[in-house]
This record gives structure tokens, C-alpha cells and sequence, in this order.
């Protein structure tokens, strides 16, 4: 494993050497792994950045390859989980509140408007939504975080999906 001692003071050149020398290696896993080369360099930036705040927070006296390596996973896991989260904004988008209004065409939706149209509800219809659609809760469990009763709650996710609607429609007209 490629290593460097770096105390408080250590020489910024020696840790670029071993930047340099590390490189590679931890690009080829994350590429490997994403099939993406602009997500594999943003990655491993994210990774070496993360690597130092952690070595300088932390006080280490050395860093390996292997180390960065495991830094590498996180980041990715991280990035796993925020596409995970978009394409179930996208499918709750499409599916659960457009479908059932009769749109003909859910592929030409844009998920930027879309989401400007959510930020634009009142916060109990955009908290019932985030709740039942982005974070996947059953309504039972969206009824109980927002202190309502099930069919209450049922009604609402109704009326948010209307006014979500709407919303779309007006932002989309705009853009």
C-alpha cells in the first residue's frame, strides 16, 4: 500500500506525491463501479477532499490507498442514494400524481418544473407529499408524523395532488 506520514506539519509536497500516486487507483474503482467518467472524477474529487477534512480532522499519521478506498465506497453509496432519491421523485412525479390525470405523454414531464411546482404548495400538501411519495411512507405512518387520521390524511394527499397539479401546469406555462 502507497502511505504518507503527515503530522501537523508535514510537507504539502509529499502529500500531493502521494495524491498523485493514489490517483488513479481510486479513480479506476469508482469508474469501474459507476460506468461514468464525469461521475467517476466528480466522485473521486469528493473523495479526496473528504479524505483530507477527515485526516486533518482527525489527527491521523497516515493514510493508505486502501484507506481512500473506503472514503471512495461511502462517497458512491452517497451518490447511489441521491439518484435512488431522484428517480423516485420522478416516478412519484410521472406515475402517482400525473398518471391518473389523464396525461397522455408522462415522458416529455420536467422534473425540474415539476419539482419548482412542489416547493411552490403549502407546506402541509408538500409535507404530506414529500411524506407518501419521496420518502415512500404508507399513508398510516404519513398520518401519524403529520398528527392526522388515516382517512384525513387520504383526503389531503387527494387535494396536494390537485394543487400539485395545478402547480405544474402554472409553472410549466411560465417557464
Amino acid at each position: 500500500m502507497i502511505g504518507i506520514r503527515a503530522c501537523g506539519g508535514s510537507d504539502p509536497r509529499e502529500f500531493e506525491a502521494f495524491c498523485a500516486a493514489a490517483l488513479p487507483e481510486v479513480y479506476g474503482f469508482l469508474l469501474a463501479r459507476c460506468g461514468d467518467p464525469a461521475t467517476a472524477e466528480d466522485l473521486t474529487s469528493e473523495t479526496f477532499m473528504a479524505a483530507l477534512a477527515t485526516f486533518k480532522r482527525a489527527a491521523m499519521s497516515e493514510v493508505s490507498v486502501g484507506w481512500l478506498i473506503v472514503v471512495a465506497r461511502r462517497r458512491l453509496v452517497d451518490y447511489w442514494r441521491v439518484r435512488a432519491r431522484e428517480e423516485r421523485r420522478a416516478r412519484f412525479l410521472s406515475v402517482e400524481v400525473f398518471d391518473d390525470a389523464g396525461s397522455a405523454d408522462l415522458s416529455s414531464m420536467n422534473v425540474e418544473v415539476a419539482m419548482t411546482a412542489l416547493a411552490r404548495l403549502d407546506s402541509h400538501h408538500r409535507a404530506a407529499l414529500t411524506l407518501r411519495y419521496l420518502d415512500g411512507l404508507p399513508v398510516a405512518q404519513v398520518a401519524c408524523e403529520l398528527g392526522r387520521g388515516f382517512h384525513a390524511t387520504e383526503a389531503l394527499l387527494q387535494r396536494a395532488r390537485r394543487a400539485l397539479r395545478r402547480s405544474y401546469q402554472e409553472v410549466q406555462a411560465h417557464a
